[in-house]
Parts: structure tokens; C-alpha cells; sequence
């Protein structure tokens, strides 16, 4: 499991802004390529957002299903990526001082061909991934702030 974390200066209310707009996820998802469709209860459990990921020729259209959440603290997805698999990643805000979150993402391959390739390698480019996963997460939650991250 790869388990990448970030403060950001903000706090969970205005981050879980963001994670709760699933037309936002393209911005900051890296590997989403475009969001097609959002469920109009996203958040919600069992709500999906449909989206393309890859670069194109080779992108996959499918969809992100919401595990479970609570607000603003917890957001558990499943993305799916058919043929290559599903995977399951927890997004965690926790506070850290007045104005500050540190905010977690734990990812592993749940279902597939992907959860085959389970090694500290993979983990590895999981963790470079989401590490510009929370940049570009921190980037928008901060937008138009002073001490922006």
C-alpha cells in the first residue's frame, strides 16, 4: 500500500470542498485525463463519477465509486480501470493547527491485473504519483489565499 501525506494550509472543511465538486477531479487526479459525468449525490456513498484516465491513444473510460464518507474528514473511492483493475484510496484530513490539514492518501490495487504487480516498486511510482496528487489538491484548496502552498 502506498501511503503519501501533505499539509496543507487550509482546513479539512475548505479541502473536502474540493473532494466533494467530482467535476474538480481532473485537476488534480493525476492520470484523469477528463470527467465525463458526476452522480448528482457525489459525494455520497455509492455515487460514481465517470471519467477517461490515460493519455490518449490509450485512455480507459470508466468511473470512481464513492466507498464511503464522512465530512469533512474521510473520503474512501474505488476507481475503476477496465481491464487494468480497480484499486481502493482513502483520502484522510486530519487538523493540524489553526488553519492547517494534513491530508493523507492511501492507495492499493483492490481487483484485477494491477493488484498482480504489488511491490515496494509500485509503490513507489503510487507515492511519486500522489505526491502530485496533493500538490495539485493543495494548489486549488489554497487558490486566491495568502501562505498558499
Amino acid at each position: 500500500m502506498a501511503v503519501t501525506q501533505r499539509i496543507v494550509h487550509a482546513s479539512p472543511e475548505r479541502i473536502f470542498d474540493v473532494l466533494r465538486d467530482g467535476w474538480t477531479y481532473s485537476d488534480w487526479v493525476v492520470g484523469t485525463a477528463h470527467i465525463r459525468a458526476v452522480d448528482p449525490h457525489w459525494p455520497a456513498p455509492g455515487a460514481n463519477l465517470y471519467h477517461k484516465a490515460g493519455p490518449w491513444p490509450l485512455s480507459l473510460r470508466d468511473r470512481t465509486e464513492v466507498l464511503s464518507c464522512t465530512e469533512p474528514t474521510e473520503l474512501v473511492l474505488q476507481p475503476h480501470l477496465w481491464p487494468l483493475g480497480e484499486a481502493t484510496v482513502a483520502i484522510r484530513l486530519t487538523p493540524v493547527g489553526e488553519n492547517a490539514t494534513q491530508v493523507t492518501i492511501a492507495e492499493d490495487f483492490a481487483a484485477g491485473p494491477l493488484r498482480w504487480l504489488r511491490s515496494k516498486i509500485n509503490d513507489l511510482v503510487l507515492h511519486h504519483r500522489n505526491r502530485e496528487t496533493l500538490r495539485r489538491l493543495a494548489d486549488i484548496a489554497t487558490r486566491g489565499r495568502e501562505g498558499a502552498a
